[in-house]
């Protein structure tokens, strides 16, 4: 229980974390850094608990298209829109995944959701567009909807969803660690691309002493430590009461973005925010069968 405390908790600093080390970098930059300590923790924690091997044909392809979507699009997408977004605002949109995930499974999968899914849909969807509009919601329909980063934070989570749904078949068969591990260095193959093609080398030796603080806890404690931490956890603990910390993630990012950054606390967002926490309740409250795999920062 206590490893799930603490996977959340960093997770939830990790965007405060990101906006911290884009005041001296470009978002590639970050990204890059942060999976390099991310690859390095992964494989030493799969080499240790001896669960390390080769993938096999087909799951080469498989963990290629993971590491696109999952690391290279997904931290893309968060990180460039970090830039103009507010901390606490991507956490409570980011706090939205398993929405798009009920989605994701009425229009591809055709399943069924009961009336209070629905209800709980369009209530997270109502959170989610006071989050974003600042509590605004007249310049949602004049076409104001929110800054250029809210949009893409926002494009992120539907992301992670179709992310979420394609890796079920490849937790079924290998080890969740050794999984991620695969996923995250071909995820950090390609965004290397992006990185030597960019301003990243050149920026290295720029960075001051708070920007590498932050970075390296993107790095080693979120990308790495994190995921060990978690995984853990969902081995000893029922998968719904481990899921139950995530609720914690958004709450732990408002509290710190406050304390760290002196991020404005808007009555608007928090109340949005509240609104989308009880809409995933609904749609994840007991009833007939709907797995949801949540975001991990």
């Amino acid at each position: 229980m206590l490893k799930a405390l603490l996977a959340v908790t960093v997770w939830g600093a990790s965007f405060v974390a990101t906006k911290i080390s884009l005041q001296y970098v470009a978002p590639t930059t970050v990204v890059w850094l942060r999976f390099s300590m991310g690859v390095l923790t992964l494989g030493l924690a799969t080499k240790l608990s001896k669960e390390f091997y080769l993938p096999h044909g087909r799951d080469w392809g498989y963990f290629a298209l993971l590491g696109f979507l999952g690391i290279t699009f997904h931290q893309w997408l968060q990180s460039t829109g970090l830039v103009t977004a507010q901390a606490t605002t991507s956490a409570w949109i980011i706090a939205s995944i398993p929405i798009f995930m009920a989605i994701l499974g009425l229009v591809v999968l055709g399943e069924r959701l009961a009336w209070f899914r629905v209800v709980g849909i369009l209530v997270a969807a109502f959170g989610v567009l006071l989050v974003v509009s600042r509590g605004d919601l007249s310049a949602v329909l004049a076409g104001r909807f929110g800054t250029q980063g809210d949009i893409l934070v926002l494009i992120s989570a539907p992301n992670w969803a179709v992310f979420s749904a394609l890796s079920r078949s490849g937790l079924k068969k290998h080890p969740s660690t050794l999984m991620m591990f695969y996923v995250m260095s071909f995820g950090w193959i390609f965004n290397s691309i992006l990185f030597l093609t960019g301003p990243g080398i050149s920026q290295l030796s720029s960075i001051p002493w708070n920007g590498w603080v932050a970075i390296l806890f993107l790095g080693i404690f979120c990308s790495g430590i994190a995921y060990v931490f978690w995984y853990d956890a969902l081995k000893v603990l029922p998968v719904a009461q481990t899921g139950a910390f995530l609720y914690l993630e958004p709450v732990i990012t408002v509290i710190v973005a406050a304390l760290v950054i002196r991020e404005v606390i808007l009555l608007a967002t928090l109340l949005g925010g509240i609104t989308i926490l009880f809409g995933v309740w609904l749609v994840n409250r007991p009833g007939p069968s709907m797995q949801v795999v949540e975001e991990t920062a």
